[in-house]
């Protein structure tokens, strides 16, 4: 059996998709190539307003789901045309799919997470296996069904006897603590918001995607009484593990917060909400990493210079680097977690994920669609 796999992210910032093909057989993995695919700005609104309900949304998110797939398959042809492979060289294809909601242990005590996603489709055009759902199972379990990546994270940067932690800074910040006595001693939670707020409130008020590097929110003043505010959030007292998503860190989430207080400037709020995901990304390294030296960022957050200095000045004690540093480039950390999962699940490997999700055991993530 081949050991080449292909990863698909696209994660809560809605930018797009990350992919890499990955090569497993060695003692180390390879990323053979990597691509990014941006969402157009009509695919990206709309999923955007799928994560809340709408009118025949069952029928939107099936047409979005499909455009999701033949995104997908684009990306996977590329990854395909770069490194000289053919589809038949791959055993599969990890494609996470997007997430529009997320309500583990809610409503009925089971709950679900909900990925947008055709990966029937995805096999059909690109003649390769296609793993997906990677996330229900662990619900099914008891799970939160997120975060899924920290058993990976403890694969690729773990090293025995030092506790260290890895940071995703997505639109939803998730944390890793790897323990230092046993390879499977790793737990991890979402920390809170990423930079979802951020990219929203930048888009709002310049019409940018993004903060670019944080200027404009080191350009601003951090408005005490909203940070305050902000964290008062029940969320963040709740012990781990614990997952969380769009469908409580959204703009009517910040308008609520917003409207208790006099009028804050534009960028006296980004410098806020800049604060607020530094603050309690670094509150869960504090609370359950205590006397980590080094804190590892990847995502997108990684890019952001101010964020990671305000990481640092919360963390005095700890290394903030990024992935980068540590042989995987921030973008593809996730995409290849997703290659790497997809291998778990052809081996029919069962995760231990009790201390990350809360499931009541290790189970085999995913569902096979053969080619």
């Amino acid at each position: 059996m081949s050991e080449l796999y292909v990863g698909l992210m696209s994660g809560t910032s809605l930018d797009g998709v990350d992919g890499v093909l990955v090569d497993f057989s060695g003692p180390h993995l390879v990323v053979l190539a990597y691509v990014n695919a941006p969402f157009s700005s009509t695919l990206t609104q709309e999923l955007l307003d799928l994560n809340g309900s709408g009118a025949d949304e069952l029928h939107r998110a099936a047409l979005a789901a499909n455009s999701l797939a033949r995104i997908y398959a684009k990306v996977v042809a590329d990854l395909l045309a770069k490194s000289g492979c053919i589809n038949s060289d791959v055993t599969a294809i990890g494609a996470h799919g997007q997430t529009v909601r997320h309500r583990p242990q809610a409503i009925d005590g089971t709950g679900y997470t909900l990925q947008l996603n055709n990966p029937a489709l995805l096999a059909e055009l690109t003649g390769i296996d296609v793993i997906a759902d990677f996330r229900s199972r662990d619900v099914a379990a008891g799970g939160q069904g997120a975060p899924l990546v920290p058993v990976f994270h403890q694969f690729f940067f773990g090293s025995l006897g030092e506790t260290m932690g890895v940071l995703n800074i997505g639109g939803i910040s998730n944390l890793t603590i790897i323990g230092p006595h046993d390879v499977d001693d790793v737990m991890g939670f979402d920390c809170g918001p990423g930079n979802a707020l951020m990219d929203a409130w930048c888009q709002r008020h310049l019409g940018k995607a993004f903060d670019a590097d944080g200027a404009w929110a080191a350009s601003g003043q951090i408005h005490a009484d909203l940070l305050a505010s902000l964290l008062t959030e029940p969320y963040f007292d709740q012990p781990a593990p614990k997952s969380t998503g769009r469908d409580l860190f959204n703009s009517t989430w910040l308008a609520r917060k917003l409207e208790k207080l006099a009028s804050i400037s534009p960028m006296d709020v980004q410098a806020t909400l800049t604060e607020l995901t530094a603050s309690a990304c670094a509150e869960g390294v504090n609370r359950y990493a205590a006397g980590s030296k080094n804190l590892i960022v990847c995502g997108g957050g990684a890019f952001n210079g101010h964020l990671m200095r305000r990481l640092q000045v919360h963390l005095p004690l700890v290394q903030v680097t990024s992935s980068q540093d540590h042989g995987l480039p921030a973008l593809q950390v996730e995409a290849c977690a997703f290659a790497w999962l997809a291998r778990k699940t052809i081996l029919r490997e069962k995760l231990s994920l009790q201390k990350v999700t809360g499931a009541r055991g290790a189970r085999v993530l995913g569902a096979i669609y053969p080619k």
